[in-house]
């Protein structure tokens, strides 16, 4: 089925964003890269509390933390607001952040060699923590071959940047989220590469699991994956050290139990898989993705009313 042409109007929109961007990154690859990352810390710490996101990122941190009191809350609100901005800039340019090694630390290393040296394939989960894009550069340059899931932008031409962003850094192969997506992961997965997934959003119609004793609707691809090929999940985060600097963590393997009932052996999976997020979350919250719908749409109307 052909793509809708976009009318003129949206066209020049898109444009207009696309050259916005390009800007920007000229401007972050100009300067030293602890300066990017702190003017978007700055940047985002003013702005950010004046956007409709800030109330759904305060909405998120009560229904994950109803213990904290309402000035712990605003300096979570605050810290998490310095990270999405220091992760916002950073992203131009991360090629530079990777080539440097003193700027990326990676613990259990030796977990992505065993990988790339015929222990996989695996499907690698992970969440949006910190300046999450540094995970899949990782795990590229670690040498093991592995399909990276992505969702496209509504604009394509800031859609094809952002896939040359990530290309400088090393990522090639792609596969869309959604259903042509899952069968490139399968194909993927037949021939015995890795994929990697993003487990930690909202997912319509997805397995209903407790996230934080609420419960939210995930995706089950991960666990189905699994499941199917008979591999471990294999989970990855990224934690900010200072400024542009970034401990990348290579968790202990996670084997899902196939009992031969895939319906909830996929439930058990998920609800493994968001027991783990919820660990990696509570231990540095500031630097999780909050500003997120990540619990059902009523929770929100009803903090708003």
């Amino acid at each position: 089925m052909a793509e809708k042409k976009p009318s003129l109007g949206q066209d020049i929109a898109w444009r207009l964003e696309a050259f916005a961007y390009d800007v920007a990154e000229a401007l972050a690859r100009a300067f030293p890269i602890d300066a990017v990352s702190d003017f978007g810390a700055w940047l985002f710490t003013r702005l950010g509390p004046l956007t409709s996101a800030h109330r759904v990122a305060e909405t998120n941190l009560r229904i994950a933390f109803p213990e904290k009191s309402d000035a712990e809350i605003e300096g979570l609100l605050a810290e998490q607001w310095a990270h999405a901005g220091r992760w916002f800039t950073e992203f131009p340019i991360l090629d530079r952040i990777i080539a440097d090694p003193s700027r990326v630390e990676v613990v259990g290393a030796e977990r992505l060699a065993a990988i790339r040296d015929g222990a996989g394939p695996v499907v690698f989960i992970s969440g949006h923590f910190s300046s999450f894009e540094i995970m899949p550069a990782v795990i590229i340059h670690s040498g093991v071959t592995c399909q990276i899931t992505y969702r496209a932008t509504n604009n394509p031409y800031v859609d094809e940047r952002i896939r040359r962003s990530r290309f400088r850094y090393g990522v090639r192969l792609f596969a869309p989220k959604g259903t042509d997506g899952a069968r490139e992961l399968l194909r993927a997965l037949s021939r015995g590469e890795s994929v990697a997934l993003m487990n930690d959003q909202k997912f319509n119609g997805g397995i209903a699991a407790p996230l934080f004793g609420v419960i939210a609707h995930t995706a089950p691809g991960p666990s189905s994956f699994a499941l199917r090929f008979g591999i471990p999940l294999q989970p990855m985060s990224v934690q900010r050290m200072h400024k542009a600097r970034f401990r990348v963590v290579v968790h202990e393997p996670i084997r899902l139990t196939d009992t031969g009932d895939r319906n909830a052996d996929i439930e058990a999976g998920v609800r493994t898989i968001n027991a783990w997020m919820e660990a990696r979350i509570r231990e540095r919250p500031a630097e999780w993705f909050w500003v997120h719908k990540r619990w059902p749409s009523e929770l929100y109307k009803r903090k708003r009313s």
